[in-house]
């Protein structure tokens, strides 16, 4: 039976791969240090290479994830008070 699957918050993903490329340690030592698998401080490597979002692309992934989320409620928000006053105005009349 597999232990079940591990999940990582991208601001360990970060300082992983930033520990990474300061570090003068090997891929597999860093890994090892760390607790995860080579392949997937290397996964996160690349991903982390990847991404338009600079250097510290997994914290604004997660921060840009979290705005739009913010956002979608606003947007609910404002769409309910739009149907609230016309409600109203027609009352009124």
């Amino acid at each position: 039976m597999r232990p079940p699957r591990r999940s990582f918050t991208p601001e360990f993903k970060q300082e992983a791969v930033d520990l990474l490329r300061r570090s003068k340690k090997s891929q597999t030592q860093v890994a090892k240090d760390l607790g995860v698998g080579q392949t997937t401080l290397s996964r996160w490597a690349l991903q982390a290479e990847r991404m338009p979002l600079g250097p510290k692309g997994f914290l604004a992934t997660e921060e840009l994830k979290t705005l739009r989320r913010e956002v979608e409620r606003l947007r609910q928000e404002r769409d309910i008070l739009k149907k609230a006053v016309a409600f109203f105005a027609k009352e009124s009349e």
